[in-house]
């Protein structure tokens, strides 16, 4: 079978064409600032990416006719069940006018539809970052006016628990499991046969802190920083996501970079690292309180899984619990293809979004 996976990023658009899960064909088309300035909204990229696509397949002689599908990131929508969408009218509508905010990602089942479309073929994304399954005693806080949210990495984490379920020789919906994605964000969730019954909230900076994000901090202080007139709201939200965790304290988002800092012997560097992990072990702490200590794993994945001695770091801390595998990388596109593939070969059938 021939998919065609899509992965749009704020800078770069990644292309993948793979024959079943073996690719044949990776792009990465990259956007530089200047031209990405030309346009008000992500949304009104549409037109200035899909080209790019189309030019870069024509240019790798890939018949887009030969396609049997073609599968897109799935983007901020409404919170949906795990699993693989056809992209229908009511996907697009809600890809293009998002009810919770505006992502490069909302981009890939758009561009998905319209490749399809000219190829003959159907068009899906599969485990957008706003898959829910939360329990419900989950989504309550200390105030009526807030609940919790899923907003995770939720297409690296269910293909990561798939394919570790697979080398077992089980099925994912038979297991329980802690995985800890690791990356600019960091979410860790509670996989409960074959559900994510409990996770932070990654994009909003909920959890551990992380290279980009400010992870859950004191609520006091935080109402401190919002009034005490220094700082516009966005500001206060960039502080949280994008311009905290390593960014604030360490000046840096590269933990590559950290490392090295350590290595010679920079002091602040090491405690603010080793902070880090030891907030990633907490929360699979408490994940594997969740799932009442009955677990068969904790994975390490994403992409600063890597880096052994950070996942040393946090083994040591959360060993005792489960047997902890690491399976570094974010694998997005191959991750895509795998979904594609099940529904086209019949062994799941596409959900409808309503």
């Amino acid at each position: 079978m021939k998919i065609l996976a899509i992965n749009p990023g704020s800078t770069s658009t990644k292309v993948a064409l793979f024959e079943n899960t073996t690719p044949l064909v990776e792009l990465t088309l990259r956007h530089s600032a200047e031209e990405l300035s030309r346009f008000k909204s992500v949304m009104d990229q549409f037109d200035f990416r899909k080209q790019i696509i189309f030019d870069a397949l024509a240019e790798s002689r890939v018949d887009i006719h030969s396609l049997d599908a073609v599968i897109g990131r799935g983007g901020l929508i409404r919170p949906i069940p795990s699993g693989v969408y056809e992209v229908n009218d009511a996907l697009e509508e809600d890809l293009r006018h998002s009810p919770i905010g505006e992502h490069a990602s909302n981009l890939g089942g758009l561009i998905a539809r319209e490749i399809a479309r000219e190829a003959g073929t159907r068009a899906f994304i599969a485990d957008p970052v706003v898959v829910d399954e939360l329990q419900p005693v989950a989504r309550i806080c200390g105030l009526p006016e807030v609940k919790r949210i899923s907003i995770f990495h939720a297409l690296n984490q269910k293909a990561i628990a798939r394919i570790y379920a697979k080398k077992m020789g089980r099925k994912y919906e038979e297991m329980n499991l802690v995985i800890a994605h690791l990356g600019g964000g960091i979410s860790v969730g509670a996989h409960r046969k074959g559900e994510v019954i409990d996770v932070n909230n990654a994009l909003d900076g909920d959890g551990p802190f992380s290279p980009e994000r400010a992870g859950s901090i004191p609520s006091a202080a935080l109402a401190d920083l919002c009034f005490n007139g220094k700082y516009t709201r966005k500001e206060i939200e960039k502080m949280l996501c994008g311009k905290g965790g390593l960014v604030a304290l360490l000046g840096t988002n590269d933990t590559r970079e950290t490392m090295r800092r350590m290595e010679h012997g920079d002091k602040e560097a090491r405690i603010i690292m080793e902070a880090m992990c030891y907030n990633v072990a907490k929360w699979i702490g408490s994940m594997a309180v969740v799932l009442k200590g009955e677990i068969d794993a904790i994975i390490l994945t994403g992409g600063i899984a890597h880096s052994g001695q950070i996942c040393r770091m946090i083994t040591e801390q959360v060993a005792f619990l489960a047997p902890v595998v690491v399976m570094a990388g974010e694998n997005e596109l191959e991750a895509l293809a795998a979904n594609a593939l099940r529904v086209i070969e019949g062994e799941e059938a596409a959900k409808i979004y309503k």
